[in-house]
């Protein structure tokens, strides 16, 4: 699709135009739903995401000052939505505490490096990360896919910076075992 082409499918989705909404869904559907299963280890509640995020995209659109990328202005707008929806579900969003630092991982941090270096496949890394807690998936996906430093994590979901550093450590651990138990074997 053109940026020409792509201009007129928001004009037309700020205009009202359903067929101009299919549009613009369709052509984000694929690349958005990866980016909330990220955030949840469930299909339906990614989907759900993803319904509340494009209402969001369709009812800011006007807000989109066509400089920059498109389809990073609605990942913004998806990632925020997959936050908010981690939030409101608090009961499964536990995060390690601030007793705990990363001087506490250190030796299984060496004991791992000594395995012999394994590659995985994108879908097994993705199975494996949709297995990590609610908390560590989404301190894991702000700071390695969305690059936000551990600073602007802590801002962002009320959580101190010693915290975020732990957690993503802790994400990180568990992401290797989960993918070495389960797709050791199946990489041979």
């Amino acid at each position: 699709m053109t940026e020409d082409q792509l201009r007129e499918l928001i004009k037309g989705c700020i205009k009202g135009s359903r067929k101009s909404q299919e549009g613009i869904y369709k052509l984000l559907y694929g690349k958005m739903l990866t980016v909330c299963m990220r955030y949840t280890n469930n299909a339906d509640q990614a989907q759900d995401i993803l319904q509340e995020g494009m209402l969001k995209v369709f009812g800011n659109l006007t807000k989109y000052s066509f400089e920059g990328s498109f389809e990073g202005w609605v990942r913004r707008i998806m990632v925020n939505t997959a936050i908010d929806s981690i939030r409101k579900k608090k009961n499964d969003f536990v995060l390690l505490g601030e007793d705990q630092s990363i001087e506490d991982y250190t030796e299984l941090v060496e004991e791992e490096e000594e395995e012999a270096e394994l590659s995985f496949k994108p879908s097994q890394v993705l199975e494996a990360m949709q297995k990590l807690t609610p908390a560590y998936q989404m301190i894991f996906n702000l700071y390695v896919f969305e690059n936000y430093t551990h600073v602007e994590i802590a801002e962002k979901i009320g959580i101190s910076v010693g915290t975020s550093k732990s957690n993503l450590a802790k994400a990180k651990r568990n992401l290797r075992k989960i993918l070495i138990n389960d797709f050791k074997d199946h990489n041979g």
